[in-house]
């Protein structure tokens, strides 16, 4: 990872999700930058991402406000990083229970012990917003705007955030758009259908996409502990606006161009194709990306946001735009045998 900002000198920071795909590389960067890494995990977590002996962990219990109380006693953290969360369920309830219960429970621990942090942030989401100024030609959606999610991922981020701001909390919170590299596993399912001949797309109207790499998520991660005010809240994209063939074109050509079938469908084949992906779901009891959620996600048209904010008060800028993170994400799933 690049450097980004100054280095802490031995600053503990807690990272909530530490296991998971952005949460694994704010603790590579913390590393590197000589914090005193602790990373919460659940039993269940996979430690595949988090291998350097230098790592703390502490099990943490988000769904419970008294287990959280007792297990963060006595613990003294200068910053948390709370990236824990789902962004799909096979129960709609269950969005809710991790990612603003969840949420609601780690910071009222964190109050209820006394903890005195300089720094808490909070990663959310651009899909707080839902589908506005969808109105063509298409504007930013802007902090100033009204929130109106349209997936239960979304009403649980925005309800989340909506809490913390009632709290004491020095709390930053940060909305990135699509965030795709290495080790997520959401886009790396097109990846893996253009490789196997197809592309598949829905809607006919006019979509426009913004896409973040990791690293410049992990990049905002650190100037908001370094310099975030707190209460604000920042937008994160690579700062530049692609059409809906644009990734899978990417894609397509940094898998050596093999031959495919791009199919373009209505909105309602898509919306039977996610009422049957959420009825499999139910009936084998695995998640599945092709649900509700999704549906609404895809059909959205516009998802530009402005990220001046960003770079006037954090100084964010972002350095990997969408075709050398394709080329970069394309060549890890390679290496690790992904595809």
């Amino acid at each position: 990872m690049r450097t980004f900002a100054p280095k802490y000198d031995k600053m503990r920071i807690l990272i909530t999700g530490a296991s998971g795909f952005i949460g694994s590389f704010i603790v590579e960067e913390a590393l590197r930058r000589g914090f005193e890494t602790w990373a919460a995990v659940r039993k269940s977590s996979s430690k595949e991402w988090l291998k350097d002996e230098r790592i703390h962990f502490i099990e943490l219990n988000l769904s419970s406000k008294e287990q959280l109380t007792e297990q963060l006693r006595g613990k003294a953290f200068d910053y948390v990083v709370h990236a824990a969360g789902v962004t799909k369920c096979l129960d709609k309830a269950d969005f809710r229970r991790i990612n603003t219960e969840g949420t609601r429970n780690l910071a009222d621990a964190i109050l209820e012990t006394g903890m005195p942090l300089k720094r808490f942030v909070y990663l959310s989401s651009l899909s707080i917003f839902g589908a506005i100024r969808e109105q063509q030609p298409y504007e930013e959606i802007r902090e100033s705007d009204t929130p109106q999610p349209n997936t239960e991922y979304g009403r649980s981020k925005l309800e989340a955030e909506q809490y913390l701001a009632t709290t004491s909390l020095p709390y930053i919170i940060l909305r990135p758009t699509g965030v795709y590299g290495p080790r997520e596993k959401d886009y790396f399912v097109m990846v893996k259908s253009i490789k196997q001949h197809s592309d598949f797309a829905v809607g006919y109207k006019q979509q426009d996409i913004t896409f973040v790499y990791v690293e410049d998520v992990v990049q905002a991660v650190f100037l908001a502990l370094d310099r975030g005010a707190v209460g604000r809240k920042y937008f994160l994209s690579d700062g530049e606006v692609y059409q809906s063939t644009t990734f899978s074109n990417l894609v397509h050509e940094q898998l050596g161009r093999p031959w495919w079938i791009r199919i373009t469908a209505p909105l309602w084949v898509l919306r039977i194709i996610t009422f049957c992906g959420e009825y499999a779901a139910r009936l084998t009891g695995k998640i599945s990306v092709l649900n509700r959620d999704k549906y609404n996600i895809l059909r959205q048209r516009n998802w530009r946001c402005d990220i001046q904010p960003a770079i006037r008060e954090l100084g964010y800028q972002p350095k990997v735009k969408l075709e050398e993170g394709v080329k970069r994400t394309i060549k890890w799933y390679k290496e690790h045998d992904w595809i």
